[in-house]
């Protein structure tokens, strides 16, 4: 049987998951129609998700359509989740993304079609709603090839929108039927396909099959984007629909003789921790009890391959994961046995097939306690799990004050977090304001050394640094200026890790990069020096040098495509100006204005906020992050959660009651 990863987009309330609901219910994998303001669907799965009618973590459900295996992954269309959204797709053939009939193409439904377009994935738009007071299918058509794509080509027409009776009748590739309709096709096709173009302009016969042929090459190609209308909620045109997506998304063929090449792109676990990975084959299969490959990435980014062994394998089957003793190429399969499994590791050979997605870093942070504070290290607990299933999520404890900090990407990650806390671990928490996370480099060069058993040095080392600004990009850099062998290797190490270390706290708190540290002096005394001595000493020497050097606070800023009416866009440079944004470009087309520039982090989602209201709707802002800036005006403080090098005599309070 030959196989096709689909996923559902859709901004907020276009009714994504009733579409999914609707699938599944036509093609017999459920018997029963659940709705989302019940809370009784089948693809929602967490509480949140229920309550609030948002799709947020990916779920995956297969059916079969004809003796095609389609897998459905339903994917999140909060501006909160494109990064899971982009995971999610990363593992598809192809996409229906819903557009309501009444609320037409809203500002998300443009953000996601622009990532859609980026991955260059084929796309089916589905138009939703059409059974609903105020449909208006000619003006969805409008406004899709206006804002979206002028390649969007509907193949059916709508009857009686905005009615209870509302219909769709398809339309034919047949030259006696429709001559029109395969005229327009033939000159969106024609666009982007030489032969037929020829044959068009030369006015030779282009027969029906032919049409057909390029139209569906188009599509597989992303160029052309069929419509179709329907309602999720009655049934009328889903199965038009789905006829679609079997016809001109591309399946996959099954490549056992290859190697084994495949993606974990989710990860669940089971009451007892164990992890399952969710893996999408690209070639080979998966067997029970074989071993296989788990390349993942390090530190640096580069690959290391284990060996793990398949102890649990099921396969996606109707809506069901029944336990199978193999999963082929093209299909989905939850594996057990990969430990310490991360979502984006290859399991067997690396392939070019394999689109591998980098995890943007949460550039936001926020306090987070246990309502009942003897519960906070149950918290702990559950946050690294959580954070072991979804990596962003990034958890971070103060070691020192025993707080616990979360770094995120929008407000409504802290629900989802909230949420997923209650229900899974049965805990309540509490949240601080969010605050933008910033960084320091150093401004100039600094040097400081204390010798053992001189001055006021309580330990049983020698440690000197100088401290200098690196090239942008370089993150920290470390360097020896002493002989390898001046210490034992031991010492060498614990060095060099407590730099790392310290450095994660500058002079106002934030992590330090684009930083030279070069290890300047060493002693030691044989045989009472201990690795200890240098770790304690090192945050001191190297905190004194980086005082002398200086810090400057540099903020996160997102690069920004901002498109509003032309008639808003004095109004929309003028807001833009009063938040300290940087605008680059300006261009006009099709009645639109397209503002390009530089906005802060801290100033992104109020500005989106008020984006809405003073375009009435009709604004949208694409971001992406952009590096960082030197910060102007009062600098913002982080609390040090360290013993403050900075201050010696409380410093050594602290580490020497416990030395």
């Amino acid at each position: 049987m030959h196989t096709m990863n689909i996923g559902i987009l859709a901004h907020v309330d276009a009714g994504k998951t009733s579409l999914a609901e609707r699938i599944l219910y036509e093609t017999k994998v459920i018997d029963e129609l659940g709705r989302v303001d019940q809370g009784n669907t089948q693809m929602d799965a967490m509480e949140l998700e229920r309550k609030r009618g948002i799709t947020i973590k990916a779920s995956v459900v297969s059916f079969d359509l004809h003796g095609l295996k389609v897998n459905l992954i339903d994917t999140p269309g909060h501006a909160d989740f494109i990064a899971e959204v982009e995971r999610s797709l990363s593992v598809l053939d192809g996409v229906i993304l819903v557009v309501s009939a009444v609320e037409g193409v809203q500002a998300q439904t443009k953000i996601l079609f622009s990532v859609l377009k980026k991955m260059g994935l084929p796309t089916i738009l589905f138009v939703n709603k059409i059974d609903r007071l105020g449909a208006q299918s000619e003006m969805a058509i409008e406004q899709i090839r206006e804002k979206l794509t002028p390649n969007a080509f509907p193949l059916c027409q709508v009857e009686h929108a905005g009615t209870g009776h509302a219909s769709v009748v398809e339309s034919r590739f047949d030259w006696a039927v429709n001559p029109d309709f395969m005229e327009r096709c033939i000159e969106l096709a024609a666009a982007h396909d030489e032969r037929v173009l020829e044959a068009y302009v030369n006015g030779e016969a282009v027969t029906e099959e032919q049409v057909k042929e390029t139209f569906g090459k188009q599509v597989k190609q992303a160029n052309i984007y069929p419509v179709y209308f329907g309602s999720a909620m009655t049934g009328v045109g889903v199965s038009s629909l789905l006829a679609g997506v079997a016809q001109w998304f591309p399946v996959n063929e099954h490549a056992e003789g290859e190697p084994l090449s495949g993606v974990v792109f989710k990860l669940e676990k089971e009451p007892s921790g164990e992890k399952i990975a969710y893996v999408r084959l690209f070639s080979g299969s998966l067997n029970m009890r074989e071993q296989v490959k788990l390349q993942q990435k390090n530190g640096q980014g580069e690959f290391e391959a284990r060996t793990c062994k398949i102890k649990k394998l099921y396969a996606l089957i109707n809506g069901k994961a029944v336990s199978a003793a193999k999963v082929t190429s093209g299909d989905l399969g939850k594996v057990w046995g990969l430990e310490d499994v991360r979502i984006g590791d290859v399991v067997g050979e690396q392939s070019h097939l394999i689109k591998h997605f980098s995890f943007a870093v949460p550039q936001m942070e926020t306090r987070i306690e246990a309502s009942e504070p003897s519960k906070d290290h149950l918290l702990y607990k559950a946050l690294i799990s959580l954070s072991e299933e979804d990596p962003l999520i990034q958890v971070m404890k103060d070691d020192v004050h025993q707080d616990l900090y979360i770094r995120i990407f929008g407000e409504v990650q802290k629900e989802v977090i909230e949420a997923a806390l209650k229900e899974r671990y049965d805990l309540e928490v509490r949240f601080s304001e969010t605050r933008t996370v910033c960084l320091e480099k150093p401004a100039g060069t600094g040097q400081a050394f204390e010798i053992i058993a001189e001055g006021d040095n309580p330990f049983y080392a020698t440690v000197g640094f100088r401290v200098e600004p690196g090239l942008p990009g370089s993150g920290v850099s470390y360097a020896l200026e002493v002989e390898l062998g001046s210490l034992p290797l031991p010492f060498h190490k614990a060095i060099k890790e407590t730099v790392h270390q310290t450095l994660k706290q500058g002079l106002y708190g934030w992590e330090l990069t684009d930083i030279v540290v070069t290890l300047t002096h060493t002693g030691y005394f044989s045989p009472v020096s201990t690795a200890g001595d240098f770790r304690k000493l090192a945050p001191l020497v190297l905190m004194e040098a980086l005082a002398q050097a200086g810090t400057d606070v540099y903020e996160p800023i997102h690069a920004f495509e901002l498109t509003v009416p032309a008639a808003m866009m004095s109004k929309a440079i003028y807001k833009l100006s009063a938040i300290q944004a940087v605008v680059h470009e300006t261009a006009m087309y099709n009645g639109l204005c397209l503002i390009t520039g530089n906005i802060s982090v801290a100033a992104t989602e109020s500005f989106k906020r008020s984006l809405h209201a003073f375009t009435q709707g009709e604004g949208f802002m694409l971001v992406e992050p952009a590096g960082f800036v030197r910060f102007h005006g009062d600098v913002p403080t982080r609390a040090r959660t360290d013993y403050n090098p900075l201050n010696r005599n409380e410093y050594l309070l602290h580490v020497l009651r416990a030395y």
